[in-house]
C-alpha cells in the first residue's frame, strides 16, 4: 500500500544530498524568430509543403505505446504520429504540416493532462518535453528555460545556484503546463502564482492559412498575450517553446511533516489549519491532505528554522498526538527527496477541482470525513492548499488567473489501478468516478471556481470557473492570435467571434 497519493508525492523523509539536474544550453534560442515558411504576407499564406523534424514516433514504431500514454492511464489515445520536438523549428514545422494535411494537434509537455487533452486519435501530437535547456543570468536573476522541463529539474537547476519560482509539488509534471494554468505549491504564499514570475514566453502560432511562425510574449511585446499566457496558455494560443522567469534567491527551507493516525482528529485539525495557514507568515506553505486512515500536513517554511516552523505550525500541531518531522536543507535536495517515483502510483486518477473563499463551517468538515471513510481506495485523498500571502499582489502586467481571493485550494481525488497493465482496475472505475461526482456535489454550498489544470470534465459554465470575468478578454485575445481556431480541444478558449 501506498501511503501517499498523486497530489503531494511526499515521502515521510526527505533524501538529501540529491544533486541537480545536469541540462544542456537551450536549443530555442537557435531557432529564427519567424520560420522561412512564413515569408510573405499573412493573408497569402500559402507555405511551401512542410516536412516533420525532431524525433518522429509512428504507430508501427517500438517506442509507440510508451510515447502515446499519458500519466493518467485512464486515457488511451491513438496519435497518427507523436513530434518529439528538438528545438523551436522542429514545432514550427510541425503545426505548418499539421495544418497543410488539415489534422487535428495537440501540445504536449508532462504528458500530465488530468483528462487526456494532451493527447488526440489519428491527429499529431506535439511533444516539447525534449526541449531541456536553461541558462540563468543571477546578477539580474533571471532564468530562460526550455518548455520541456519537468518542475524536479527546474526547481533542482535554480537550487543549484540558490534561487527558485513556484512549482507545484510534484517533479514529474511540466512546469510549463503547470505555469501556464497558473501553477501553485508550497511556495505560493512567499512568492505568488507560478505564473507571476513569469515575465516572457517564446510561442509557435499559427500565421495565415497554414502557416506557422514564432513570436515572443513580454510585458513590451504581445503584452496581451503574456497576459492571456498567465494562467489560460495551455494549448489556446500556440506552443510555448522556452518560458523567461524572474527568479527570486533562496537558499533553505525548513520541511516539515505531521501524521496522524485515523481521521478522528479532522474536525479540529482542518478547522485549526484553514483559520492559521491563509493567514500566517508569508513564508509558510501548507497543504492538508486527508485518507481514510491518517491526515497529512506538510509544510515548507523559507529561509526558516526549525523552531520557527513549529511555532507557526502550533495551532495545527496541538491538536491529537501528530507524529512529527522536521527537515532543514536546500529547496533542490529537500523537494527531489519527497518524490514517489511514477511507477510506484496507481494507473487511474479522477479529480474535482474547486477553491475555498470562507473557512469551512463543521458540517462541510463533516462532509469530508463522512467520503473519506468511504473512499474507493488508500490511494484516494481529500488535498488542500493554503492561499493568501503573496497570491494576493499580481505581478506588473496582471494575469487572467482570478481566484486570488481565495482562502484555499482543494480537490477529491481517486487513484486506482496497476500502472502498465492495461484495464487494470476496470471494476473500480466506475466505483471511482461516482464517488468523486458525489463528494464534489455534497460540497457545493461551500466551494466556488475551479483551476483549469485540474479540469473539472462535464461542469456547467467551465469557462467563468476557471477564468471568471476574464473569459472575455481570454476570447478577444484568441481571435487575435488564432482567429482560425487552430488550437482547440474540449474545454479551450474559443476566439470572440465565434
Amino acid at each position: 500500500m501506498n501511503d501517499f497519493p498523486r497530489r503531494g508525492l511526499l515521502k515521510a523523509t526527505a533524501a538529501a544530498g540529491v544533486g541537480a539536474v545536469v541540462l544542456p544550453g537551450i536549443t530555442a534560442a537557435e531557432a529564427p524568430s519567424a520560420s522561412a515558411a512564413t515569408k510573405g504576407t499573412e493573408s497569402a499564406a500559402r507555405c511551401a509543403p512542410a516536412r516533420l523534424t525532431g524525433r518522429i514516433v509512428r504507430p508501427n514504431d517500438p517506442g509507440y505505446a510508451d510515447a502515446s500514454l499519458g500519466w493518467d492511464e485512464l486515457f488511451v489515445r491513438y496519435p497518427l504520429v507523436i513530434v518529439y520536438a528538438q528545438n523551436t523549428q522542429d514545432v514550427v514545422n510541425a503545426l505548418t504540416w499539421a495544418r497543410q494535411h488539415d489534422v487535428a494537434l495537440r501540445v504536449r509537455s508532462g504528458g500530465h493532462s488530468l483528462e487526456g487533452w494532451s493527447n488526440v486519435d489519428n491527429g499529431i501530437v506535439i511533444d516539447v518535453s525534449e526541449l531541456k535547456g536553461a541558462e540563468i543570468d543571477t546578477e539580474a536573476r533571471i532564468a530562460r528555460v526550455g518548455a520541456g522541463l519537468s518542475q524536479l529539474e527546474a526547481v533542482t537547476t535554480l537550487a543549484e545556484k540558490d534561487f527558485a519560482v513556484t512549482t507545484g509539488t510534484e517533479g514529474t509534471v511540466g512546469l510549463s503546463g503547470a505555469t501556464l494554468g497558473g501553477g501553485f505549491g508550497f511556495l505560493t504564499r512567499y512568492l505568488g502564482m507560478a505564473c507571476d514570475s513569469l515575465i516572457g514566453a517564446e510561442i509557435v502560432v499559427a500565421s495565415g492559412d497554414e502557416c506557422a511562425k514564432v513570436i515572443n510574449a513580454d510585458l513590451k511585446n504581445n503584452s496581451d498575450l503574456l497576459w492571456a499566457l498567465r494562467g489560460a496558455g495551455n494549448g489556446n494560443f500556440g506552443i510555448v517553446t522556452s518560458l523567461t522567469y524572474k527568479v527570486s534567491p533562496l537558499k533553505s527551507v525548513a520541511y516539515v511533516q505531521a501524521t496522524w493516525d485515523g481521521i478522528g482528529d479532522l474536525p479540529g485539525v482542518f478547522d485549526a489549519w484553514q483559520r492559521t495557514a491563509p493567514v500566517a507568515d508569508n513564508r509558510l506553505g501548507t497543504q492538508i491532505e486527508i485518507h481514510r486512515n491518517q491526515i497529512l500536513l506538510f509544510g515548507v517554511l523559507a529561509e526558516g528554522t526549525e523552531a520557527e516552523a513549529r511555532e507557526l505550525l502550533a495551532p495545527i500541531l496541538s491538536i491529537g498526538t501528530p507524529e512529527v518531522t522536521v527537515e532543514i536543507g536546500n529547496w533542490g535536495d529537500v523537494y527531489a527527496g519527497f518524490q514517489i517515483p511514477t511507477e510506484d502510483e496507481p494507473a487511474n486518477w479522477k479529480f474535482f477541482s474547486q477553491f475555498t473563499t470562507e473557512p469551512f463551517p463543521k458540517k462541510a468538515i463533516s462532509v469530508i470525513a463522512s467520503f473519506m471513510r468511504d473512499a474507493p481506495t488508500d490511494d484516494s485523498n481529500f488535498f488542500t492548499q493554503a492561499f493568501g500571502g503573496a497570491v494576493r499582489r499580481p505581478p506588473r502586467g496582471g494575469t487572467a488567473f482570478p481566484h486570488r481571493e481565495a482562502l484555499f485550494y482543494s480537490e477529491p481525488g481517486a487513484g486506482w489501478g496497476t500502472r502498465g497493465e492495461p484495464g487494470s482496475g476496470d471494476e473500480l472505475t466506475p466505483v471511482a468516478q461516482a464517488w468523486i461526482a458525489e463528494f464534489s456535489q455534497a460540497l457545493r454550498p461551500y466551494v466556488n471556481g475551479a483551476y483549469v489544470n485540474v479540469p473539472n470534465i462535464g461542469m456547467d459554465q467551465w469557462e467563468t470557473a476557471y477564468w471568471g470575468s476574464n473569459f472575455d478578454r481570454l476570447r478577444k485575445i484568441k481571435a487575435k492570435y488564432d482567429p482560425q481556431n487552430v488550437f482547440q480541444y474540449e474545454q479551450s478558449v474559443p476566439p470572440a467571434f465565434c
